[in-house]
């Protein structure tokens, strides 16, 4: 998949001028890429869109500029955006109550490498959470995880068929979940992969 580069981006005036727009279009592009895994983990795969709006929003909120700021922008989002053989996701562990928050986020240790991603016929693959850096010790788990699903080849070939069925899950001791993956997420989700 194609990396953004800064010529991809919009200077500080003129996303200011389309921001609006581009701020629904990001919206509804995002709700089609949005899963629910139970009552408090929220995916959100990500893709070269969605990282271009994140990144513009940066460079808007921080007022950034110049040459090498715009690219340590891009070199921090750019590993977000699937590579043609993998789902890449933002995973966000959602509790209002604050007390409620960090009870579960000290049982929910390890959770982020719990989630998976079935194709009818085929072995789980599991997330590879967090390549950038840790962000669990031994306490607690953090609530926003990034994730990589990496499909083998076969399983590749076999999603991109329309008629086969996505299961995805958690199968962590303190967070059990098995659905299938929503139809609507599931087509959005191809765009992703090469083949």
């Amino acid at each position: 998949m194609n990396k953004l580069t800064r010529d991809d981006l919009l200077s500080l005036e003129a996303y200011a001028a389309c921001r609006d727009q581009f701020r629904r279009d990001v919206m509804t592009h995002k709700a089609r890429r949005q899963i629910q895994l139970g009552e408090h983990i929220r995916l959100l795969f990500e893709d070269r869109l969605t990282m271009q709006y994140q990144i513009q929003e940066m460079l808007r909120v921080e007022r950034i500029f110049e040459a090498d700021a715009i690219q340590e922008e891009l070199d921090t989002y750019n590993p977000l955006i699937p590579d043609g053989s993998n789902w890449k996701a933002t995973m966000l562990i959602e509790y209002s109550d604050v007390d409620e928050r960090r009870n579960a986020l000290a049982e929910l240790i390890g959770v982020e490498r719990k989630l998976w991603i079935r194709v009818n016929g085929y072995e789980p693959v599991y997330a590879i959470a967090d390549e950038d850096l840790e962000r669990e010790n031994e306490e607690k788990t953090s609530s926003v995880h990034f994730l990589r699903f990496e499909l083998p080849p076969k399983v590749l070939k076999s999603v991109k068929n329309a008629k086969t069925g996505v299961r995805m899950g958690v199968d962590h001791p303190g967070y059990y979940v098995d659905m299938d993956m929503p139809d609507q997420s599931r087509i959005a989700l191809l765009k992703d992969l090469n083949g």
